[in-house]
């Protein structure tokens, strides 16, 4: 099938884009890298009278190491986003993340910021940056803001944003110390959505107790979601002596993922409490070796 007929605009600059989607309303949709939206218009599970293009505005791209955070623009692929020394270094666990966001193709095409609007519950990057407190900069035409990235998913594919306001760019604080991170996912086939995933971050003191973690969730929830009492329970408990299947089964014992197709809800937060598990593994054994 082919889209319906739209009206195209290209702004140069973001401001000149949020006061399109002002002047335009409920008709307009943003289009980054479509690599959501594009499939969705071929097969009229969407209809919008104008499209309003994000690829020009230079202010949407780019990346920016700061003292105690890395901020990227909305503009920036998911490619460029991996290929990043800069985010390798300072930002390990959303390095990590992006070899599993679907093909290279979707990769070149897709945003960092189209991904996080999306707000897709099994997607990698929004996951990321609940699991490492990440600030999400929008710009509308009453201004800039900035919304905590654990006030920013409200619910299946839906976002603190408003029909007039964009995402700028994604701010994720830099952790120091002795730090492992992780992410596991469990997919039907290579390049699918998470079925079930988990992204940890973890840090050790200097007698290898827990000092701070964060446990975060996707394709478990109608959103990413935190275990924060789990979290809260491990600060200060010596590494060595922490089961990581326990781990597993607590962080996914009061979710309620939804049954479909691809597996029952009983199946979905067995496989999360072993992605859990796994993860926690490999981000514990990378900290202990820093």
């Amino acid at each position: 099938m082919k889209p319906a007929a739209f009206e195209y605009h290209a702004p140069s600059t973001a401001t000149e884009a949020v006061t399109l989607l002002a002047e335009l309303g409920e008709e307009a949709k943003v289009i980054a890298g479509g690599q959501s939206l594009v499939p969705m218009l071929a097969l009229r599970l969407a209809v919008f009278d104008h499209l309003v293009d994000l690829r020009k505005p230079s202010e949407l791209r780019g990346i920016e190491v700061r003292a105690e955070s890395v901020r990227i623009g909305a503009g920036n692929t998911h490619a460029s986003v991996g290929g990043s020394e800069q985010v390798r270094r300072a930002v390990p666990l959303l390095s990590r993340a992006t070899p599993h966001i679907g093909h290279f193709q979707i990769r070149n095409r897709g945003t960092i910021g189209g991904a996080i609007a999306h707000a897709d519950a099994a997607a990698e990057y929004p996951v990321v940056a609940l699991t490492l407190d990440a600030a999400i900069e929008t710009l509308s035409p009453r201004g800039a803001r900035t919304i905590a990235a654990s006030d920013f998913f409200t619910g299946m594919w839906s976002t603190d944003l408003e029909a007039d306001e964009i995402v700028t760019g994604i701010e994720f604080p830099v952790w120091h110390g002795r730090c492992g991170y992780a992410i596991e996912e469990f997919t039907r086939r290579s390049g699918d959505f998470a079925m079930a995933g988990a992204a940890i971050a973890v840090r050790l003191d200097a007698d290898s107790r827990i000092d701070r973690c964060a446990i975060g969730l996707f394709g478990l929830a109608a959103t990413p979601v935190r275990a924060r009492a789990v979290e809260k329970d491990l600060l200060g408990r010596p590494a060595a002596e922490i089961s990581a299947r326990e781990i597993g089964t607590a962080a996914t014992a009061s979710l309620e993922p939804s049954s479909d197709v691809h597996g029952s809800a009983e199946y979905r937060r067995r496989v999360g409490a072993v992605m859990v598990a796994r993860a926690w593994q490999r981000a514990i054994a990378e900290a202990s070796n820093d």
